[in-house]
């Protein structure tokens, strides 16, 4: 297994070099960042002569591309001509961990920019990711077992519902139930917006409470797709010789379901999660916009539309090396589930 890691991390080398070319491509095909310049505008010719030959695009693409990648000892950028140096120092590469400086927050760092961001991004994700996961395997597995039933067809009702409803509606629709509704009806109401209330604080009872709409709405989908992903993967399990082995053995009916087939039936799970798991790292851009949650989403919304290549790029890079990561991290648990995979 150590071999197989090794191997995998080797091809994970090239992968993110062609990964990073075409990002790289397509960034400079979006518009000139000078003529946005992270939400000002360089009004004087000589300023946009300037600020082109300090953030090198005065070069050819290759050129520019082999300096984000390995550095380069161009000035400081002196972003509004006063004289003074908004970026700190010469840019390092992207293979030593900068991705140069913002130009929407002057100054700063694009890799301290969007690390600001993660936590509030993991928080809200992880959380989603982890009720998803939960009630999906009861919903699955409790439909699996009574296939048919009228609860069955109940549960397979609400999933095609939630499975079809796009998040901006439901997040919208839980505002105005859970929050103007419940205030009108004297109820409790929660939160809408922002990660908390500024005249309390950010405290973790805030926080908490902030969460529930965006956790909830980012839920409602993919519980549906899970459950019903589950659901299905189980009924063919249960469908097998050695369920039915185990069963003519007189094992408990608990433990068939929970050591033969679920643990057999969560493969191809396993496979699904680890393709989300990634993407918790880019955040929910719509979710985080309507919620106003400083995450990374929102963060690569507002980076977007003002051209904030480095930034972008960051973001970009970080996802791309998380997919390839948790991948891997997918395999060995493969290995784990079913002792009959073998990567050596």
């Amino acid at each position: 297994m150590g071999r197989y890691i090794i191997r995998r991390l080797l091809q994970a080398i090239p992968l993110m070099l062609i990964i990073s070319i075409i990002l790289f491509a397509l960034m400079q095909n979006m518009g000139d960042p000078v003529a946005t310049l992270g939400g000002r505008k360089a009004t004087r010719p000589s300023d946009r002569i300037r600020l082109t030959r300090q953030l090198g695009l005065d070069k050819p693409i290759y050129t520019q591309y082999v300096y984000w990648l390995i550095g380069n000892d161009w000035a400081d950028i002196d972003l509004d001509g006063d004289g003074i140096a908004e970026s700190k120092g010469h840019r390092q590469g992207v293979l030593r961990g900068d991705f140069g400086t913002s130009l929407v927050n002057r100054g700063k760092p694009a890799t301290e920019v969007i690390w600001d961001r993660i936590p509030n991004t993991m928080l809200l994700m992880v959380a989603s990711e982890a009720i998803i996961i939960f009630f999906a395997m009861l919903v699955g597995v409790y439909s699996a077992l009574r296939q048919y039933t009228i609860m069955d067809n109940v549960i397979t009702t609400l999933s095609f519902v939630g499975y079809s409803m796009p998040i901006f509606f439901i997040a919208l629709l839980s505002m105005y139930l859970f929050s103007v509704k419940f205030k009108e009806w004297g109820l409790p109401s929660l939160p809408t917006v922002g990660m908390f209330d500024p005249q309390v604080g950010k405290t973790p009872k805030q926080v908490a409470l902030h969460m529930i709409l965006p956790v909830m709405s980012i839920a409602v989908i993919s519980l549906a797709a899970y459950s019903r992903f589950i659901r299905s993967t189980m009924l063919e399990v249960m469908g097998q010789d050695y369920i039915r082995t185990a069963r003519a053995k007189g094992l408990k009916g608990r433990y068939v379901v929970l050591v033969h087939a679920l643990k057999n039936a969560s493969l191809p799970i396993v496979t699904i999660v680890g393709l989300d798991l990634p993407l918790l790292l880019g955040g929910a851009i719509v979710t985080e916009r309507i919620f106003a949650w400083p995450g990374m989403g929102r963060l690569f919304l507002d980076h977007v539309s003002r051209l904030d290549v480095p930034v972008v790029m960051g973001i970009l890079m970080l996802i791309a090396l998380a997919v390839i990561v948790f991948q891997i991290i997918t395999d060995v648990t493969y290995a784990w589930l079913d002792p009959r995979i073998r990567y050596e």
